[in-house]
This record gives structure tokens, sequence and C-alpha cells, in this order.
């Protein structure tokens, strides 16, 4: 910086920036490239579509299925209620919630030790709806080379009605999307009557958010998702050892690449199998190519093995330049065989024995269920009177609950004290599904029981053959 004082001071820069382009320039931020990925045909490509029609025919089709009179599946969070086919849980179930959590995660844990990230390649919902809007996207603008030349072109009758279409086709699938979710937590059949009504202002609000999620995930951010907000790309390595099957480029057979005619000796140019078309990376989802080693931006889906397949039949090469494997097999060329004999390893084999375990005791668990609950809750007013007759009496309040689909009939009793009795109404109806609270009344004679505290159990018999006896342990008082 210099200059004379009372004058404007001029600033001379000391080193020169170096323009875009040049070797020394590293920019501080580059803005994400689009991918562009091309259809394949093959194995890997027909197992993605057929776990995008399952697992979308399970979550556009479930919230209309009904068990009798009410929805198979719901989560009914104004009720405090989840229906389950035949089961209903409460709160009070939220260990079953619990149990199915550690068991989702156990089976997370024991997929990925065995064959890497196959929840994220084939049935995780970032996957399926990108491989939708993907799809809707190719119909309407074409295949890659078409949807490149629309996008870099200029703004065209042709490019304004296809991309008009596409975001057309993107927000209706969205929205149906949003509608679909918020359906299993609101009946879906009261939810589209509230909604062409307008009315349900929490409803309309999480139909859009979901709607505009799985819009923006999956039209937008796609891959992008993948590579920096999903935490499982990142710990995935913990889960990862040699033995852990991946998809895998066969260095000592590819290497050297280069294109080449073929049936020519190859081999004799030094050069491997690998002709360098670039094919497996432009069918990769994500934008990375396999053949830099395992990255945590892949994400299993073996796209890249077909198209490589493909090229090695036309060039009449073996397959499996790039596979499904593991790194031992790789690097000690092991057979299918004995790579099979060791993913079956003490590690997964505990994954699995624990997996078994906690998934039959859950199972026994609600096979054992008792199909009513009884909450026992003391009068707090009135701890203990003398009430006519000379009789000694305490107040409870029992709160009931119905967890089967048909109305109950219940019988009241108490035992744990001599001459102990039901002054109250000894039987209660409880609809289905139901939650009732009523107050029981227990007498003793005077002066028939010791001062202090009792342990004692309220019996609650079911008059239906289907019910049995639920007992629950409460406190009579006697004064001093």
């Amino acid at each position: 910086m210099t200059g004379e004082p009372g004058k404007p001071r001029k600033i001379i820069p000391i080193t020169p920036e170096p323009k875009d382009g040049s070797p020394d320039y590293v920019p501080l931020f580059a803005s994400e490239q689009k991918v562009y990925s091309r259809s394949i045909r093959g194995v890997f490509a027909r197992w993605r579509w057929i776990m995008v029609f399952l697992t979308q025919l399970f979550f556009y089709g479930m919230p209309w299925l009904q068990w009798g009179e009410r929805q198979m599946l719901l989560f009914d969070l104004e009720a405090r209620r989840f229906y389950l086919f035949g089961l209903v849980l409460y709160p009070q179930d939220f260990i079953y919630l619990t149990g199915l959590l550690i068991i989702s995660a156990l089976a997370l844990f024991l997929f990925t030790a065995v064959a890497g990230r196959l929840w994220c390649g084939f049935s995780c919902p970032q996957t399926v709806y990108t491989e939708i809007f993907v799809w809707i996207e190719s119909k309407v603008e074409g295949d890659r080379s078409a949807r490149m030349r629309i996008d870099k072109g200029g703004w065209t009758f042709e490019k304004i009605w296809k991309k008009s279409l596409k975001q057309f086709l993107w927000i209706a699938l969205s929205l149906w999307t949003g509608f679909t979710f918020v359906g299993y937590f609101v009946p879906i059949r009261e939810l589209g009557v509230e909604l062409l009504a307008l009315s349900g202002n929490w409803q309309i609000f999480w139909v859009l958010f979901y709607g505009f999620a799985t819009y923006g995930n999956a039209g937008y951010m796609r891959e992008q998702v993948c590579k920096y907000m999903c935490p499982y790309a990142r710990f995935q390595s913990a889960m990862f050892d040699k033995d852990t099957m991946i998809v895998s480029y066969d260095a000592e057979r590819g290497e050297g690449r280069g294109p080449r005619k073929k049936g020519s000796d190859y081999k004799a140019e030094g050069l491997g199998d690998c002709i360098d078309c670039k094919l497996c990376v432009q069918v990769c989802p994500v934008g990375i190519d396999i053949r830099n080693g395992l990255q945590y931006e892949c994400i299993g889906c073996g796209l890249c093995i077909d198209a490589c397949n493909s090229v090695m039949d036309k060039m009449e090469y073996p397959r499996g330049l790039i596979r499904l494997t593991t790194q031992n097999a790789v690097s000690k060329a092991w057979k299918h065989a004995q790579m099979i004999r060791r993913i079956f390893r003490p590690r997964v084999l505990i994954y699995t024995s624990v997996l078994v375990a906690l998934s039959a005791a859950m199972i026994a668990s609600l096979a054992m269920r008792e199909p009513v609950k009884v909450d026992v809750i003391r009068d707090r007013a009135a701890l203990s009177r003398i009430v006519a007759g000379g009789k000694l009496e305490n107040v409870y309040r029992l709160q009931i609950m119905n967890a089967t689909e048909t109305e109950q009939n219940y019988r009241i009793s108490a035992v744990g004290l001599d001459h102990l009795e039901v002054a109250s109404e000894q039987e209660v109806t409880v609809g289905p599904a139901e939650t009732r609270g009523i107050a029981v009344r227990l007498q003793i004679p005077y002066g028939s029981a010791d001062p202090g505290s009792h342990t004692i159990h309220f019996n609650l018999d079911a008059v239906q053959a289907q019910g049995g006896r639920v007992s629950e342990k409460a406190v009579f008082l006697v004064p001093r």
C-alpha cells in the first residue's frame, strides 16, 4: 500500500492471484455437479426395481386395508393407540417399539457385516424415491444424453413443456406420498375427506411438509443426501471388515486400462480387461468410479456390475471384472465356495444368534400378552374412612384397558385380607379397544386388621371365554 499524505492511496498486490484453470488454482468451494445416471439392464437393476415395487406396494397400499371396522395399520396419536393387524398397543406397550428398534438395528448390523450397504442400494427410501423420480425424468426428457442436451441448451418450447410436465408429475407424486404418510397417523379415509374440505390444519401442514421433503430429496438433492447427510455412510466402516461382501473392481485383472479392438491380443500390448469405457461411472447413481477402490459414497447397488458384465459379454471376456465379493477373496484369489464359508464367521454368527433370540422373545411376549391391562390409583382425598355398618373403607380408581377388538365384561374382586369385599359395582363393561375408569370401594369390618399398610390384590376376571385373570397389586390402609 503506497501513497502520499492527502492523495488517494494505491493498493499493489504482493502476489498476483492465479486465474481459474491455472495449475496453482485451488477453489475453496466447488458446486456439486449434477449426476446424469444412465439406465442399464441386468440382475442388480432388476432386483432394484423389484424392491421399488414391493416397498411402494406396501407403503401406498397398507393404509387402505381394513381390519374389521378400522384401518389395519394405524398409529392413532390422538387416541394414543397403535393398531397392528389384530393387535391393539397402548403407550404402556412402548417396550415393544423399543424391541422393534433394537431388532432393526441388529438386522442392519448383520446385513452390513455380511453384504455391505444392501439397505442403501435396494430399500432405503432415499434410494427408492430417487429411482422413481429419475425414471419419471427419463420418460419425459429422454435418456442420459437427451437430458444433458436439454439442460445445457437454451429455453426452447421443447425444454419448457418437458420440464413443466416433469415438475407436475414430481409434485403430484410428492403430495400423494405426503398424504399416504400422514394416513398412517390419521385414518386415511377421514384424512381424504378433511383435505377435500380444507379442514385439519396440522394434517395439511404435514402432508405438505413430507411432500416437500420427498420432492427436494428425491428430485434435486438425490445422491447428496447419501454423501453428506446420511450418517450411515460415515460409520459403515466400523461394521466392515475384509470378509464383508462389497462391490469391488479386480485391479490385477483390469489394469492397465485402455481401448482396443475386439479380438485383438491386448495382453501383448500390456493392457488388462478394462477397456476404459467409463460405463460403470455413467450408470452409478452417486457418480463415483468404483475402479478407484472402496469409497464411502458407494451405496452397493451393483449397477456398475451389470454395466461391466454387459461390456465383458460384448468383448467376449470373462464376467466379474467388477463383482460383489470380499477384499480377502480378491487379494487371495479365493474361489466362490471359500468366500461363502468365510462369510459365516464368528461375528456374523453372534449377530444372528442375538437377533434370533430377541425376535423369538418379542414374538413370545406378544403371543402371551394379556388382552386387558389394569392400573390402580388410590383416592388421595379419602385414604381410609369408617362408613355405616361399622366398616372400614378404602377407595380406589381402576383404569381398565381393553386390548381386544370386541366388547368385554369383567368381574372385579379383591383378596389379601380377611372379610375383604367389594362394596361398589362388581362387573364392568369395556368397549373394544377402549379405556374406562371406574371407582371401586373396598371394605373390611372395623378392627379385623391391625393398623398399618396391608398388601392386597385386585383380580379382574373376563366373563367371556376369550379372557383370563389379571391381578394388580395395591395397598389397604388401616388407621391407628
